[in-house]
């Protein structure tokens, strides 16, 4: 019996002390092991890279964009105006043709014969006048030994004759006239396309097939639309001065070419609720072509004084629009924000910034409220970035 109850203490004295030092280890030492993991997480996790830029004030302009086909500002289909052979072709395809250049010239014989016909019909009835000119002049001279009635009738001869002569040169400057169109000429400046007819050919003016067509491009011209409830801005933008219009490649990537705003069309498009315009541009190194398709920005207004910020600065998400900026010790912090434009890379921010704070521009996937982060200031050159000192 003492035997057993002596085991028997010396197990509750064991179980004693294995159950305290079972609660000790978990107050200080699992407490300990948590803390220093953290201590470890916390030196282990670096701040974030990042880059970021300044929000600017800035005058913003507004463009509205669209599509439109670059048209020639006069664009003529030659034909000829008379019949005959084509005997010569004085052009080049596709090349710059002047005002007045000779184009084609068609067999001239027969309209030449007309002309020394007209010509010499003159001639004789000029012939014709003189004597009854002179005869009018005798029976003047005869008095009362001449007839009134052979008076009158030779008084009405001249008349006749002088009426016919003015009748000759009617028929004459018609023949110079067809005899002219046998030299087809230019009738504006511009680019030759494609020639239709070639040298023996028989053409003639009741065809509607044309020898060739002629575009103008300097000045050249440029069709595009714009949705109509923008039309009181173009049209305030229009009274104020021509706006500026400028052409870009379909991509938007390339500048071809910088107008003005020449016309706004007499009707809305009532199938698109669109308003077509035309822009004019000088188009001095041909660089827009007729039939080309180009990407259009119309200036309506500038903004003064706006807050502007780089478009990589704008971040979308399930709220709405947001923006990181940096707070002085260098922990990013989450703004609501609201754009009203943005081109070229520029967005106008209404809502949520205010100019000379600094928002992040790359990196946002990895930061989230109150990460510390390491800034590099954006530039437009990567390898130019200076980093920011902390």
């Amino acid at each position: 019996m003492s035997k057993s109850r002596t085991i028997g203490w010396l197990l509750l004295v064991v179980a004693a002390v294995g159950a305290a030092g079972y609660f000790g280890w978990q107050r200080y030492g699992v407490g300990h092991t948590k803390a220093d993991g953290q201590k470890t997480a916390a030196v282990a996790r670096p701040p974030v890279p990042v880059r970021i830029a300044r929000v600017e004030t800035a005058d913003f302009p507004v463009y509205l964009t669209g599509l439109g086909t670059v048209q020639g500002f006069n664009t003529v289909q030659v034909r000829t105006r008379v019949d005959g052979q084509i005997m010569k072709i004085a052009f080049q395809e596709g090349q710059l043709v002047n005002k007045g250049d000779v184009l084609v010239e068609i067999d001239p014989r027969p309209y030449q014969a007309a002309l020394d016909q007209a010509t010499a019909k003159k001639q004789q009835d000029e012939a014709n006048l003189a004597n009854a000119k002179l005869d009018l002049q005798r029976f003047t001279r005869l008095g009362e030994f001449a007839t009134r009635q052979q008076t009158d009738t030779q008084r009405s001869m001249v008349a006749q004759l002088t009426a016919q002569i003015a009748a000759d040169d009617a028929a004459i400057t018609n023949a110079q006239t067809q005899l002219d169109y046998a030299t087809v000429k230019a009738p504006i400046t511009g680019i030759a396309g494609l020639r239709q007819v070639d040298v023996g050919n028989i053409v003639n003016a009741a065809t509607q097939t044309g020898i060739v067509s002629i575009a103008q491009i300097e000045p050249i011209a440029v069709i595009f639309t714009a949705p109509e409830d923008q039309l009181p801005d173009i049209k305030a933008a229009l009274a104020a001065s021509p706006p500026k219009t400028i052409a870009y490649s379909t991509d938007g990537k390339r500048l071809l070419s910088t107008g003005v705003l020449a016309l706004i069309n007499n009707q809305v498009d009532t199938t698109s609720g669109t308003i077509r315009l035309k822009a004019v541009f000088e188009n001095k190194d041909h660089a827009l072509w007729p039939g080309q398709s180009v990407s259009t920005r119309l200036l309506v207004r500038t903004l003064k004084d706006a807050t502007v910020v780089p478009d990589d600065a704008v971040q979308h998400g399930t709220d709405g629009l947001y923006a990181y900026t940096i707070s002085q010790e260098n922990k990013a912090e989450l703004h609501r924000i609201k754009v009203s434009y943005s081109i070229d890379g520029k967005s106008v921010v209404d809502e949520g910034l205010s100019p000379g704070q600094q928002v992040i521009t790359s990196g946002q996937y990895k930061v989230s409220p109150g990460v510390l982060v390491s800034t590099a200031v954006a530039s437009s050159d990567a390898t130019q970035s200076k980093v920011k000192p902390e």
